[in-house]
């Protein structure tokens, strides 16, 4: 199973990069994200890889920029009705924290803005993945990351700050404890800064 490729980018597509390594081009479907991020055209690339073999035996490549957002479209394709493609168009759409915090949160809406998912598929997206993200975000050393792809995010500021708490490992009644003592006009990322600081204290 591959894990990861490390090589010489030699294309780029809409939906594909091209990566030689030892002489061999593995062409890679990904994201919008990861595609921005690559370097141009002959210089050094490094992808995380998930390989899908198909009932009829053929085999597709995905490689993704981190870690993180390689866990996520794991977990995105274990959901009935969601597959590669739709997997990658919802994370072309978001980033890794803010799609772990629409799940959490139970925020479905976010995901009908994907073209192609609809309420229903939305919502078995929440319902199928709130526990597992949970756990496995939680493992993951770039839980910072929640605190700065919050700052802009649209919506209450206080129910966004409490679910971005939730994710990080506090109760629900421990997150809005600390979330209710703070000025309501703040913005999330700063309220998320406080109420660290508060719980830690305490």
């Amino acid at each position: 199973m591959l894990y990861s490729l490390r090589g010489t980018l030699i294309l780029k597509t809409a939906d594909t990069a091209v990566i030689e390594c030892n002489g061999v081009g593995f062409a890679c479907r990904t994201t919008l994200s990861t595609l921005s991020s690559l370097p141009k055209k002959g210089a050094e690339a490094m992808v995380y890889t998930y390989m899908k073999v198909g009932q009829d035996n053929s085999i597709e490549l995905f490689g993704f920029a981190t870690e993180q957002e390689l866990s996520c479209f794991k977990m995105l394709t274990t959901v009935t009705g969601v597959g590669p493609k739709a997997g990658l168009s919802i994370l072309s759409d978001t980033t890794p924290e803010r799609f772990a915090l629409h799940v959490a949160s139970s925020d479905f809406k976010a995901f009908t803005k994907t073209k192609g998912i609809g309420a229903k598929l939305a919502q078995r997206i929440v319902l199928e993945l709130k526990d597992k993200i949970t756990k496995e975000q939680l493992s993951d050393a770039s839980l910072a990351g929640f605190t700065p792809a919050l700052a802009d995010t649209p919506g209450n500021s206080l129910s966004e700050a409490v679910a971005a708490l939730v994710v990080l490992g506090y109760s629900q009644s421990e997150a809005v404890s600390a979330v209710s003592a703070l000025d309501a006009s703040m913005a999330v990322e700063e309220m998320i800064k406080r109420a660290l600081k508060s719980m830690i204290k305490s």
